[in-house]
């Protein structure tokens, strides 16, 4: 065949599968409005996917509240209404408890834990399968460190006893049994409503996110105290629902270069949220009174979420599953991890009895 033949019978090909290369468009909203700092890592996931699948995909992206409430989002998604939707897992519990796990642990997980735990050690496929029961694929691609803990209005937390009585937004479901076991009580509300909460003593405290994203909120206008660690969500982890069938239209080299976008977000988000959250910590130490739990209180809070971490694991097979296999991370990470102390990746908590979650599941 010469070389003028070749390049007809090339050109005829491409031109018969035009069709199937049409180029996919999905439309794709989040649970975060533009006020709240955390949309900046989904608009990176979006903005990677569409140089990566040029001529393949392209996403449009709207911020949070603008084609639906976020607490709708999950099921524009599912019903196929928009093909993607950015999220926190958690706001899910009420579905399923094992989405609490999958958002965020009390006193177990650190971001490092979760990227090692989702890209080597299963925790992916434990995503999918959660979210694969309502019909949609799911990309992590956000982490968090550690949370910045309670921002109250009138009253400083400086012990656990502090925590009587006080009605403080907390978001999570294991973490809202963890304060009442600690004398508090847990308000529920949306990011966007925090402010104007404390704001006119709705509520007396609330935590949200890192100190970055809480100085954007305007926090630190309506607040006059600080009790760090964040123990109720160690580490945060942020993704992407697909709905299936948009998935599925998809060609395995367009879906790689999606999972390559997230795999990169992921790493980037770490990188990114940190160098933020330290700027603006030195912020915060000019505008409030900053208050530190000392390490025989965080044993008590760690103590304490362990129970709660077993009694809503065997409520529920879902959770169980998940939390069994964070605990399997851990204890296998835990070897290497606690050899090369103190150059190593974060902590190994002393976290729940895992045998006792295995019982139950």
């Amino acid at each position: 065949m010469t070389l003028r033949s070749t390049i007809m019978a090339a050109a005829a090909a491409a031109a018969l599968a035009g069709p199937a290369l049409a180029q996919e468009s999905w439309t794709m909203t989040t649970t975060w409005p533009s006020s709240l700092e955390l949309i900046e890592t989904d608009k990176h996931f979006v903005d990677l996917a569409n140089k990566l699948t040029k001529g393949e995909l392209t996403i449009e992206f709207f911020e949070g509240g603008s084609l639906v409430p976020a607490g709708e989002v999950f099921g524009a998604v599912e019903s196929g209404t928009i093909q993607a939707g950015a999220d926190w897992p958690g706001y899910w519990a009420g579905r399923d408890a094992a989405f609490s796990p999958l958002a965020t642990t009390a006193s177990l997980f650190n971001a490092i834990d979760y990227v090692n735990w989702i890209l080597e050690w299963g925790g992916a496929d434990l995503y999918n399968e959660i979210y694969g029961n309502y019909g949609m694929v799911y990309l992590p691609y956000g982490v968090t460190n550690n949370e910045s803990g309670f921002r109250t209005t009138d009253k400083a937390i400086r012990t656990l006893d502090d925590l009587q009585g006080m009605r403080l937004r907390l978001s999570g479901l294991e973490q809202g049994k963890l304060l009442e076991k600690l004398g508090g009580n847990q308000v529920s509300m949306a990011g966007g409503e925090i402010y104007q909460a404390l704001e006119r003593g709705v509520i007396d405290g609330a935590e949200f996110s890192t100190p970055n994203v809480d100085w954007k909120a305007g926090f630190q206008q309506v607040t006059s105290y600080w009790a760090t660690p964040g123990w109720h969500q160690s580490a945060s982890m942020f993704g992407v629902m697909i709905n299936k069938s948009a998935w599925d239209a998809l060609s395995p080299e367009t879906q790689e270069k999606l999972k390559i976008a997230a795999d990169a977000t992921l790493v980037w988000s770490l990188a990114y949220t940190e160098k933020r959250a330290t700027e603006d910590y030195a912020k915060w130490q000019e505008a409030v009174e900053v208050n530190r739990y000392d390490d025989e209180m965080l044993a008590k809070v760690q103590e304490m979420a362990n129970e709660v971490i077993v009694e809503t694991a065997c409520a529920n097979p879902n959770s169980a599953k998940v939390y069994a296999s964070m605990l399997d991370y851990i204890e296998d990470y835990a070897q290497w991890r606690d050899a090369s102390a103190p150059f190593n990746l974060g902590r190994t908590p002393e976290g729940p009895d895992a045998q006792a979650i295995k019982d139950c599941m």
